[in-house]
């Protein structure tokens, strides 16, 4: 019995360990990311196997650009669609989590989240889509990590830069261009709320693709993007 609980004790000890240090890994990225671009993330590296499933030449698209050459109406209009008390939190909206547990249990399964851009951010950079217990936990960490290390503007500008917007596309200018042939930096506003209409279900648009919710769901983000507050 000594000899079990005694193994058992350093089974515990070398997960401990062992969670420490990735811990270390994640805060040492998020560290670099302050001054340094992230060349890819997680949620590309994993898509990409998958298309390469298909086309052994398949390619992900993404092109970085600045914060300053990002159009203010398409932050607005994503700051709306997905986060509209980003500038004010610290990674975490507790009214929008205690409406979508509400939510939730009324339903009897999940059927609307309620994480914030910085949540978003940490788990395209770092983890996967799976909902699992533990993946919350760590994303909440990581998050954690990025309102603690970086500015408001550089998790903005991140998130801008790496956020899915169609099959195997990815941030604001390769977005721009898949969908209206153009670069971010000449967006319209309405071309903006547009794409932040997307981005619950990127893949689901295709370029010219318009549905009755779209339409909708972007006259609603373009009515709103005046209020948006920006970092």
């Amino acid at each position: 019995m000594r000899t079990f609980l005694s193994g058992t004790w350093y089974a515990l000890l070398l997960a401990l360990i062992g969670l420490v240090v990735v811990q270390f890994w994640f805060l040492a990225h998020v560290w670099y990311w302050a001054d340094h671009n992230p060349e890819s993330t997680a949620f590309m590296r994993g898509r990409l196997e998958i298309l390469r499933e298909d086309d052994p030449n398949a390619r992900i698209d993404q092109r970085w650009v600045p914060y300053g050459r990002i159009p203010g109406h398409l932050k607005r209009a994503v700051i709306v669609a997905e986060d509209d008390k980003f500038v004010g939190h610290s990674g975490f909206d507790w009214a929008a989590i205690e409406k979508a547990y509400e939510r939730n249990r009324q339903e009897g399964e999940i059927v609307r989240g309620a994480s914030t851009i910085s949540q978003q951010l940490a788990k395209n950079l770092f983890l996967s889509a799976e909902r699992a217990w533990w993946r919350k936990a760590q994303e909440a960490g990581i998050a954690v990590m990025l309102e603690t290390l970086l500015t408001k503007r550089r998790i903005l500008e991140i998130y801008l830069n790496v956020v899915e917007w169609g099959d195997g596309v990815y941030g604001a200018e390769a977005a721009a261009r898949y969908h209206f042939g153009v670069p971010a930096v000449a967006l319209s506003p309405i071309q903006a709320a547009r794409l932040a209409a997307m981005l619950p279900s990127p893949r689901s648009y295709p370029p010219g693709l318009d549905t009755v919710y779209l339409q909708q769901r972007t006259v609603a983000i373009l009515a709103r993007m005046r209020y948006a507050q920006v970092p």
